[in-house]
């Protein structure tokens, strides 16, 4: 369980989520906003790799995020 928030490339899939810090510039934090990756939102992760990209299911959408864009959102268990 994690109580402490970790960036979103060490998260297992199928556990649910929550987003709760965006540590990158305004740009970025407004791509993910406009994907629904906001601080609050609940999500899960489909797939991850260790050095490839990072698959997430937001409500009914899913998304692939690069590598180095996961490792910059912060997230807890829900």
């Amino acid at each position: 369980m994690m109580r402490e928030p970790v960036p979103l490339t060490m998260v297992p899939p199928d556990i649910d989520i929550v987003l709760v810090a965006i540590n990158a510039g305004r740009g970025l934090r407004r791509r993910l906003n406009d994907m629904g990756l906001n601080e609050g939102v609940r999500f899960r992760v489909v797939q991850s790799q260790m050095a490839g990209p990072c698959i997430v299911a937001v409500d009914s959408m899913r998304f692939m995020l690069g590598h180095g864009m996961a490792r910059k959102i912060l997230v807890r268990e829900a």
